[in-house]
């Protein structure tokens, strides 16, 4: 979270599989509650409603704003946000993205529908927020987690970014995106994730837990058995490779360009893929699209002089 005048920025990175602020990862499940939970933890209250966040992940839809749930993300996201500095009351100015291919046809819904209300008043978990939003700008996904790297982006370059829903790839040369090369793929880390369950049960009869397969794609090992962890290991491994013939696809060449690696799908292409580490950077901040959209919108607010 940043400040500019009287305004607190926040990003709020809208991921299939998690929701990302600058600061906190959140999976993206959640359940409408039948009534007052025992429990507060990961609870929304809004309009006398209680929703549960946190189990699962979001299934994929194309465009962002077909349901409320990524509203009410965003209101965790906030209160989450003004939480680590005991705030509970604040103007917002908003910062979140798209990928690059589809902001130009959905950044005026997409703002819109974050703008639905202008004060909003909630409870997360066991405190009660009252806040304005003031302003929603919207920028391209990806480029804003490259923020801190685009000084040494001189030449070509080639941005894949990784989520658990989508692919997004762009080219970047001497620091600025390409809007005639940008690609979004519906490839991302979930079909790693079904694709590895598949395998298992084909060649092993045995169902696995996703958290496993998840703990297995963040840190290249699992406590399970030497057999399973072989399957697992080798459906994950031809994921990763899947993914740099995508970016082959797309003209990717380790000799003529660097290649730039974000979101979840990061740690899965440093643990299992075949690449050049010399000639591959990971960004490893999970948050780092969401601290990249408060930069931007911090020099906006500045640029406009509100």
């Amino acid at each position: 979270m940043k400040q500019y005048k009287d305004f607190r920025i926040i990003g709020i990175d809208h991921g299939y599989g998690n929701i990302k602020t600058a600061n906190t990862v959140t999976p993206t499940g959640i359940t409408k509650l039948d009534a007052p939970p025992t429990f507060t933890r990961n609870t929304l209250l809004l309009d006398g409603n209680y929703y549960l966040i946190g189990e699962g992940h979001k299934e994929y839809l194309p465009d962002k704003w077909q349901d409320n749930d990524n509203y009410l993300f965003t209101l965790m996201g906030i209160a989450r946000e003004l939480n680590r500095e005991n705030i509970t009351s604040a103007d917002v100015q908003l910062a979140v993205g798209l990928p690059l291919t589809w902001v130009n046809r959905q950044r005026e819904a997409f703002r819109k529908y974050m703008l639905q209300r202008e004060t909003v008043d909630f409870r997360y978990e066991d405190t009660r927020y009252s806040v304005r939003i003031a302003g929603c700008h919207v920028f391209p996904q990806g480029y804003a987690a490259v923020v801190d790297n685009l000084r040494e982006m001189t030449g070509l370059n080639m941005l894949a970014d990784i989520g658990n829903g989508t692919v997004n790839i762009m080219m970047i040369h001497n620091k600025k995106p390409l809007a005639t090369q940008s690609y979004t793929e519906k490839m991302g880390v979930n079909q790693c994730v079904k694709a590895a369950s598949n395998a298992m049960m084909n060649k092993l009869g045995v169902t696995v837990d996703e958290s496993v397969i998840q703990t297995m794609i963040r840190s290249g090992k699992a406590d399970i058995d030497d057999e399973y962890a072989a399957v697992l290991r080798q459906a994950i491994s031809e994921y990763a490779e899947s993914i740099f013939a995508l970016l082959r696809k797309y003209e990717y060449d380790p000799k003529l360009m660097r290649l730039y690696i974000t979101g979840g799908g990061g740690r899965l292409i440093e643990h299992f893929g075949n690449y050049r580490a010399d000639r591959v950077t990971i960004i490893k901040d999970i948050c780092a699209s969401a601290k990249g959209y408060e930069e931007f919108a911090l020099l906006q607010l500045k640029k406009e002089g509100k």
